[in-house]
């Protein structure tokens, strides 16, 4: 497990039975980026990456 895996694991454990929308969750992610500007683009490229990550299943 790398050390980043805490924060997703943590994620799961304690929302891990909820659905969300993907609205919601570009919601959260604009959040997030406001208040940690320096982060703006590694969500973008994560936003980016899981948009386009059924083209891969052609």
């Amino acid at each position: 497990m790398y050390f980043t895996d805490r924060g997703i694991e943590e994620l799961v454990s304690r929302r891990g039975d909820e659905q969300v929308s993907v609205e919601w969750l570009g919601d959260r992610l604009q959040v997030f980026v406001d208040a940690h500007p320096e982060f703006e683009v590694a969500i973008d490229r994560l936003a980016t990456w899981l948009a386009r990550d059924d083209e891969d299943e052609e």
